[in-house]
């Protein structure tokens, strides 16, 4: 496939998506590098672009430059957003009261504080994301360490052998110093990709996880055996 099939396959795939007003959004692509530019009237918008194009085959990576628009009439005052968004924190169950902070500036809102789960870091974006008048969101919570990492490397490699979606033997964990879980090997398409961070983000000894797990068409399954 050839970077202008590509390129036609993410706006056809854009298209496709009702939740996506894909007429202010650009696509290039160079090398299954995927460029997202332009400009969407929303940050949930701007997510599901990014989302689509990951959707497509032959895509290997994404450089996301989409600029949130805000119409007119959906600007929001900064101290209404952080309200909101303190009222939906305190509102999910799966976050523990008072432990996330919120701080909006232009309509970017930056959380922060600690937590022990990292299902727990994720929701409280996601819980975030969702209200309207928003530009961006940063996510600087961070995990507190409750246990040894020989344990943690030992419970995700049980918890990927109990996924049926994956190839536990193709996978490499390695707990770095600092706390940072990687995940390394090759699975056979992107779907893949996201139940190894999952599935790493259940421990809560880690600070964070990066993921080197790529799609076959990027490094096989064959090469040195691999959220």
């Amino acid at each position: 496939m050839n970077d202008k099939e590509l390129r036609q396959l993410v706006m056809d795939e854009l298209e496709f998506e009702p939740s996506i007003e894909s007429a202010g959004i650009g696509i290039s692509a160079e090398h299954g590098v995927v460029t997202l530019s332009g400009h969407v009237p929303s940050y949930t918008q701007k997510l599901a672009a990014e989302r689509a194009a990951w959707r497509v085959k032959g895509v290997k990576a994404i450089a996301q430059e989409i600029e949130v628009r805000l119409p007119g009439d959906a600007r929001t005052n900064d101290d209404e957003i952080a309200q909101r968004a303190l009222n939906s924190l305190a509102w999910s169950s799966a976050i523990p009261r008072d432990a996330v902070k919120v701080r909006v500036a232009d309509g970017w809102v930056t959380l922060s504080g600690q937590v022990d789960w990292n299902y727990q870091r994720a929701a409280a974006e996601s819980e975030v994301r969702k209200l309207t008048g928003l530009v961006g969101v940063i996510n600087d919570i961070t995990l507190k360490p409750a246990a040894q990492m020989v344990d943690v490397k030992q419970k995700i490699l049980d918890a990927l052998k109990r996924h049926a979606e994956l190839e536990a033997r193709d996978i490499r964990v390695e707990i770095r110093e600092g706390g940072t879980v990687r995940l390394e090997g090759g699975v056979d398409n992107w779907d893949e990709r996201r139940p190894w961070s999952a599935r790493s983000g259940r421990p809560p000894a880690y600070m964070r996880s990066t993921t080197a797990c790529t799609s076959a068409d990027v490094l096989p399954a064959t090469e040195p055996e691999p959220p």
